[in-house]
C-alpha cells in the first residue's frame, strides 16, 4: 500500500528523491558524491527494499528505480562549493516538509528514521574494517 498516492505527480516526485539528497549531504567529499559513497548509497537503497520497515517497502521499491541516474543528476546539478551545496540540500529537503504534513504520522516517523540511518551509513562509506578493529566504539572525532 503506498502511503504516498494521495500526493501529486510533482509531490511524489520530490519525496522519491528524499534518500538521494540526504545522501549527498552526508557525504564527506569535499565537492559532490565520490565514487566509493555513490556505491555505498545505491547498495544501500538496493538492500532497503527488502529490508526496510514494512510501512516504506513500497516508498524503496519506486526510488529504487533510476536511484542511480537520479543521485547522478542531482550531484551534477548541485554547486561544487561544500557550503553552497549543503544550503541547496537543505532547501530542497526544506520543501518536503509540507508534503510530508500530507502523510500519516506514523509512516512519516519511521521515515525519518530510515533516512537518519541512510545519513549514517553514507557518512560512513569510508571507513574500512581496520578502524573497527582500533576503535570498535564510535568516538566523535576519530572514527567518524
Amino acid at each position: 500500500m503506498k502511503h504516498y498516492n494521495d500526493l501529486g505527480e510533482k509531490e511524489r516526485a520530490q519525496l522519491l528523491k528524499f534518500p538521494a539528497y540526504i545522501s549527498l549531504l552526508a557525504s564527506t567529499a569535499a565537492n559532490g558524491i565520490d565514487k566509493k559513497e555513490k556505491k555505498a548509497v545505491v547498495k544501500l537503497t538496493h538492500i532497503k527494499t527488502f529490508s526496510c520497515d514494512p510501512l516504506l517497502a513500497d516508498f524503496y521499491k519506486e526510488a529504487e528505480q533510476g536511484f542511480e541516474k537520479t543521485i547522478t543528476d542531482l550531484d551534477n546539478e548541485l554547486p561544487r562549493n561544500k557550503e553552497e551545496r549543503t544550503i541547496s540540500i537543505c532547501q530542497e529537503l526544506n520543501k518536503l516538509e509540507p508534503i510530508l504534513k500530507k502523510l500519516e504520522p506514523r509512516y512519516v516517523t519511521v521515515l525519518r528514521h530510515s533516512m537518519e540511518s541512510y545519513k549514517q551509513h553514507i557518512s560512513k562509506a569510508h571507513h574500512n574494517i581496520l578502524e573497527y578493529f582500533i576503535f570498535p566504539i564510535p568516538i566523535d572525532g576519530i572514527s567518524y
